[in-house]
């Protein structure tokens, strides 16, 4: 055993990371019983975050030898809270944790083992990003497996769904795997039964993970890509789109244009898809099949574009059936188990009339009483329960507006941008392609809804402002910086300094 004290001779420091609902109490108490039940004195206590994903608990224990104490005839006094460098073990129960505990000090290359979860729990600053704002897992592992004396890792979110538990009993199953306390398999295994609650999946997970820890630390993890092509349908009218797609676009592009075209038909209709092999054809016919990157780009841009997220949108995917089966998975409700689902809903009035059809929208969207009366009704938000019928018949019924989405206001603006959009592509790739690609790039700052979408348009317009003032004047690499100032922060602060660098202001 790769003990970390060869005897009993001092305190082993263990600080646990787990956000809500992972088990970060239930894994604390299993160490301190897993002590208590093998000759040492323990001592737990907890540090909770400020929200489940603004950071996660700090659970700390600490474990001292009851011989050591006996021979000094006096009770240790055990430390409430971690101490920077001082840390023998760091449970992790998810990535980014395991990069703050690094942050933190925790994490030493000369004495701390370092066990955690490779899944990502996307924080609320990498969500609300107008860029993606994820961080680098690669670069969080590479940096964390720097840091650290031993560092254990695999997916155990997978790891506890394909068991059926919970993360806490797989890192359990981990810190056992990796011999760091001296303790054997089955005192680990007698403490989990010894809770009495969920103990056959717990054991279960404990055990996938003791073999995957003991088995190796680097374990290969696959990466999910574009659905394969599936060239065989029975649909008459699905099989032509295929065909177009097989004859009018490359073969690296298959993958891409197909998801296109099921994103289509899942938002709107086999219309919409036609539309959009429309105008990817286009591009095509203008440029060439040879400028792989940018029909990609913009094969993937414009899809993302035409599924522009609506309230007939919103709804649509929050009445789903998938969804509810999804929210219920993720809580671990079971059958027997009623679940409630709320929704926080705040429309403004801008959505309100781009749902309606585009006359009736443009004349609400003036100043007028009836204007300012509706406006009055959307100053605050209001909570629909989806999971009631009155609250699910509210939203489903937005959703059946799919049909004549066409003629609402919203269609209007949006179907006037992308031609806007690709008109600008089509003329930039006449006379320089990268130019074109980083312009097809730059939908990425038109995204999300309501306020986001609001912040996000103003961006894009002034970057495209930007590029129609300039011409063919305009260097890649310029608007390429001009798009990550866009999406650096939200209020424009940091596109307002590109534009005054490259005098385009």
């Amino acid at each position: 055993m790769n003990f970390l004290n060869a005897g009993p001779s001092r305190t082993i420091k263990i600080a646990i990371l787990a956000m809500g609902g992972e088990g970060g109490g239930v894994l604390a108490d299993w160490i301190v019983g897993l002590g208590e039940h093998n000759g040492y004195i323990a001592q737990t206590t907890s540090v909770p975050g400020v929200a489940q994903r603004t950071g996660a608990t700090i659970y700390y224990v600490e474990l001292f030898p009851e011989e050591l104490a006996s021979q000094a005839s006096k009770r240790p006094i055990l430390a409430l809270m971690p101490t920077p460098g001082d840390v023998d073990i760091v449970l992790a129960s998810e990535l980014m944790e395991a990069g703050r505990a690094v942050q933190r000090g925790f994490v030493t290359p000369d004495r701390t083992t370092l066990i955690s979860s490779t899944h990502r729990v996307y924080s609320i600053a990498e969500k609300s990003a107008m860029g993606d704002g994820r961080v680098d897992s690669n670069e969080l592992i590479a940096h964390a497996g720097k840091a650290a004396k031993r560092y254990v890792k695999f997916d155990m979110a997978l790891a506890a769904e394909a068991n059926g538990s919970v993360i806490s009993a797989v890192l359990f199953g981990a810190l056992a795997g990796t011999g760091v306390l001296p303790f054997g398999r089955a005192a680990f295994e007698a403490t989990i039964e010894r809770g009495g609650v969920g103990v056959k999946p717990s054991l279960r997970a404990f055990g996938a993970s003791y073999a995957t820890t003991q088995a190796t630390e680097e374990p290969v993890e696959s990466t999910p890509g574009v659905r394969p092509v599936q060239w065989t349908v029975q649909e008459p009218k699905l099989m032509h789109l295929l065909e177009r797609v097989r004859l009018e676009h490359p073969a690296d592009l298959h993958g891409t244009v197909v998801e296109g075209v099921r994103r289509m038909i899942d938002y709107q209709d086999v219309t919409y898809a036609r539309l959009y092999l429309d105008r990817l054809q286009a591009l095509t016919a203008s440029v060439g099949k040879t400028e792989l990157a940018l029909l990609r780009e913009t094969a993937r841009y414009l899809a993302l574009w035409m599924s522009y997220e609506d309230t007939i949108r919103v709804a649509d995917l929050k009445t789903r059936s998938s969804r509810f089966e999804r929210v219920r998975d993720e809580v671990r409700a079971t059958d027997k188990q009623q679940l409630a689902i709320k929704e926080f809903m705040h429309p403004r009035i801008e959505e309100i009339c781009e749902t309606l059809p585009a006359p009736i929208g443009r004349w609400l969207m003036k100043p007028h009483a009836v204007h300012r009366l509706i406006r009055r009704f959307t100053t605050s938000g209001r909570v629909i329960t989806t999971s009631s019928l009155r609250g699910f018949l509210l939203l489903w019924s937005v959703s059946r507006m799919r049909g004549m989405r066409r003629t609402t206001l919203r269609f209007k603006l949006e179907d006037a941008r992308i031609k806007e959009w690709l008109d600008e592509v089509q003329r930039a790739a006449a006379h320089n392609p990268l130019l074109a690609l980083e312009l097809a790039q730059c939908q990425r700052l038109v995204k999300g809804y309501s306020d986001t979408h609001a912040r996000g348009l103003a961006n894009y317009r002034r970057v495209m402002n930007a590029v129609k003032a300039e011409g063919a004047r305009m260097a890649p690499a310029t608007l390429r910086d001009l798009r990550d100032a866009a999406l650096a922060d939200e209020h424009g602060k940091a596109l307002d300094k590109a534009l005054a660098r490259h005098a385009l202001v």
